[in-house]
C-alpha cells in the first residue's frame, strides 16, 4: 500500500497529525482516556466522563477518527477530514472515493484532494475490500 502514498500529486493519506484540541488533550489525559482507544467508549459516555466539557457530537467525532484511522493506508489526517464531513467506517470504505474528496473539498473552502488522490483513495477502497480487512470497532 505504500506506493499509494507516494504518487505525484497525492494529498498525505498515511500521515498522521493532531486531531484534538490542547484543551481536549488534557481533558482526556485526566480521564486517563488513551486517544488510540476511544473507540473503546461511546460519545455519551466519554462526554458526560469529561464533565459535558466536550460535546457529545464531538466525542462522536473524536471516535470516528479513531475508527477511520485503523484502515490500512490512512493516517489521523485523513481520517480526522473524513470525520469532519460526518463520514463513518463503514461508509469511507464503501461510498465513491470521488464524492467524499469533493465533500472534503468543499468543507475545507479549497480543493486539498485533486484527482490523484481521488484515484489513490480509490486504489486504497479496493485493497480493503480484496483484502476485507477488519476494522475493530
Amino acid at each position: 500500500m505504500g506506493k499509494v502514498t507516494t504518487m505525484r500529486g497525492v494529498f498525505p493519506l498515511h500521515e498522521d497529525k493532531s486531531y484534538t484540541s490542547e484543551s481536549e488533550w488534557v481533558i482526556l489525559k485526566l480521564l486517563c482516556r488513551p486517544l488510540n482507544q476511544l473507540d473503546q467508549t461511546y460519545a455519551a459516555e466519554l462526554s458526560a466522563a469529561s464533565g459535558g466539557q466536550i460535546s457529545e457530537a464531538r466525542c462522536d467525532e473524536l471516535i470516528r477518527i479513531v475508527r477511520i484511522s485503523r484502515l490500512p493506508g490512512l493516517g489521523t489526517w485523513m481520517a480526522r477530514l473524513l470525520a469532519e464531513i460526518n463520514l463513518d467506517v463503514d461508509q469511507v470504505m464503501d461510498d465513491d472515493a470521488t464524492v467524499m474528496m469533493e465533500a472534503v473539498n468543499q468543507r475545507a473552502g479549497y480543493p486539498i484532494c485533486k484527482e490523484a488522490t481521488c484515484h489513490a483513495f480509490a486504489n486504497l477502497q479496493q485493497q480493503w475490500a480484496v483484502t476485507n480487512e477488519p476494522v475493530s470497532e
